[in-house]
């Protein structure tokens, strides 16, 4: 197990993580920091813990909006591949047809 120091609020943390994992660990942590900095400069400075939930509660809130954009797109997505099936099913049908009268033409005259 891995262990990476990171910086929030300007304090140092040490933290452990698997292997490989260490540069997405201080990702996480710099998009982290930046949200509780944030919050420091918007409320002031609080408790550590309760900026530490503020950040945290403010990052929980922009995953769940986007895990709804994410659903209202899948849904979309979902929606417009069933349009597009729906199409090309009459699409092969128009074209079945056409041939069918133009192999008839084709008998007809010939």
């Amino acid at each position: 197990m891995a262990q990476v120091t990171i910086e929030i609020n300007g304090r140092p943390y040490v933290v452990g993580c698997e292997n490989g994992q260490e540069a997405h660990l201080a990702e996480l942590a710099r998009l982290f920091d930046r949200q509780v900095r944030q919050v420091s400069q918007d409320v002031g400075q609080l408790g550590e813990t309760r900026l530490f939930l503020m950040g945290a509660l403010l990052l929980a809130d922009e995953l769940s909006d986007v895990k709804l954009r994410l659903a209202q797109a899948q849904s979309e997505l979902a929606r417009m591949q069933s349009d597009q099936a729906r199409v090309e099913v009459r699409a092969v049908s128009a074209l079945e047809g056409a041939a069918k009268r133009i192999e008839a033409l084709a008998a007809r005259s010939g």
